[in-house]
């Protein structure tokens, strides 16, 4: 028979309305979909290595949401980096400050769960304050001793579902210097940044002393990308780079000192504040930052849409709403800094 997202599916509606009873599941119209996408998989699909990538990426991300949901309240930095830094390095000093620091003012640390400048950052942060997001590679990547007993270490069979949580749960991306897999880590971050695939999030490149990493970067980027016009001067605005992690600590406190979070709601931007700002703020940020919104729309202060119901715990937080562009992705990272400027 063919299956409806719809209800109108008879008696197969009747038996999934039973089990979610029975079971007991947590919003039982969106499990419901989950279901009928599984027994639809069932049916389109004959060849067994596509529905087992299916399933054991629904199993991986329901895993992930498991570990990581009783700590939804504190905000948490994703730490990249190489894993062949050594201990007695001082990069590898650096990258334990840097996470330390960022404990020390309430955060958790994310690493990859390896060794390297991953069990710095582990290291510096302390397993209570941190998780350990692992690989099953063909060489085995150990967990690093640090994670290598906790509670709050995933290892993941695709890189994709790993991907998805270092960034879904993070509030910051930090780098250190690091090898092909850090650069690919710094790319896609800077790319759903930049296209607004994820949200507005600190990035901060954290380099040696010399500065002949990051810095070294930085240059290829102004000399051939931005000279060939394959990216935009606001792009820039998109990180940070530093050689002191109490800087780069303090950027990523500094970003959440007045903005919250942010989603679309429809065509709206919804920028959630931890505090309202005076109409004469507002008015600046409309004077100042006309260029990001839609020609003939404005800035203003708002209480919560219908839809973001299904963040509850997000409904009491003052709002600015606007009809952003969804392209200056660079310049409304400049518009949230003037935001906690206030």
């Amino acid at each position: 028979m063919e299956l409806h997202f719809n209800r109108r599916n008879g008696a197969i509606d009747d038996l999934i309305d039973q089990i979610t009873q029975q079971v007991g599941v947590h919003h039982p119209a969106l499990v419901r979909e989950m279901i009928l996408s599984a027994l639809k998989a069932g049916q389109e699909i004959d060849y067994p290595a596509d529905l087992k990538l299916m399933r054991t990426t629904m199993k991986e991300m329901r895993y992930t949401s498991k570990v990581f949901g009783p700590y939804r309240d504190r905000r948490k930095v994703t730490i990249f980096g190489s894993a062949r830094t050594q201990p007695e390095e001082p990069i590898y000093q650096k990258c334990v400050t840097f996470a330390r620091l960022l404990a020390e003012r309430g955060y958790m640390a994310i690493t990859g769960g390896g060794g390297g400048i991953m069990q710095a950052g582990n290291e510096g942060a302390g397993a209570d304050n941190s998780f350990a997001v692992n690989i099953r590679l063909p060489f085995e990547q150990e967990t690093n001793p640090v994670m290598s007993q906790d509670a709050k270490v995933l290892i993941y069979k695709y890189f994709f579902n790993r991907k998805v949580a270092f960034l879904k749960e993070a509030n910051a991306v930090a780098l250190f210097p690091g090898g092909f897999g850090t650069l690919d880590e710094a790319m896609e971050t800077l790319t759903l940044v930049q296209t607004g695939k994820n949200p507005p999030i600190p990035l901060v490149l954290i380099d040696d002393d010399d500065g002949d990493y990051w810095e070294t970067f930085f240059e290829f980027m102004k000399k051939t990308l931005l000279k060939r016009g394959l990216i935009s001067g606001e792009d820039f605005a998109l990180f940070t780079i530093t050689r002191d992690p109490l800087e780069a600590v303090q950027d990523i406190v500094d970003f959440y000192r007045v903005y919250h979070s942010s989603r679309f709601v429809g065509d709206n931007l919804v920028i959630r504040l931890n505090q309202p700002l005076l109409p004469e703020q507002v008015e600046t940020l409309r004077s100042e930052f006309s260029e990001i919104l839609l020609p003939g729309t404005q800035i203003i202060q708002g209480g919560p849409f219908p839809e973001e119901r299904d963040q509850p715990d997000l409904l009491g937080l003052p709002r600015l709403i606007l009809r952003f562009n969804r392209r200056n992705f660079g310049l409304l990272k400049a518009f949230i800094r003037r935001i906690n400027s206030f």
